[in-house]
């Protein structure tokens, strides 16, 4: 028979645990991951950097923007596609020379900002 040895780990130990990994997740790599992306980000009118942020929830960090509707098209790029007029018959805008029915927009080319953030290298 296998004597026992007299360890014992108090079983609250896991919950301090998860509690300093999630504030080291948010505090130093989030933080850092940030204001990485926040450097990166283009800075058109400073919507999308205004919306960046950083949250931790059961060990899991995400960083990113929560309420810009075009971040993933200004991270990804988009490809060639067609803009038709949602409310009105026809587009138009400041400088066109006449409303139009359709633009063929040629795409945007990729701007990553989160991925070249996440990439850094870190240091624990």
């Amino acid at each position: 028979m296998a004597a026992r040895s007299g360890v014992r780990i108090d079983p609250s130990a896991r919950e301090h645990v998860d509690a300093a990994i999630n504030e080291w997740l948010e505090n130093t790599i989030g933080d850092a991951i940030l204001g990485d992306a926040r450097n990166y980000v283009p800075k058109r009118s400073g919507r999308l950097l205004e919306s960046l942020r950083r949250e931790v929830h059961d060990k899991v960090l995400r960083v990113g923007s929560l309420d810009c509707n075009y971040a993933t098209d200004v991270e990804m790029g988009t490809s060639p596609h067609v803009i038709l007029p949602r409310n009105k018959k026809a587009l138009y805008w400041p400088d066109a020379d006449h409303p139009v029915a359709r633009v063929n927009h040629p795409g945007t080319r990729p701007q990553p900002f989160l991925r070249t953030a996440l990439y850094q290298r870190r240091t624990a």
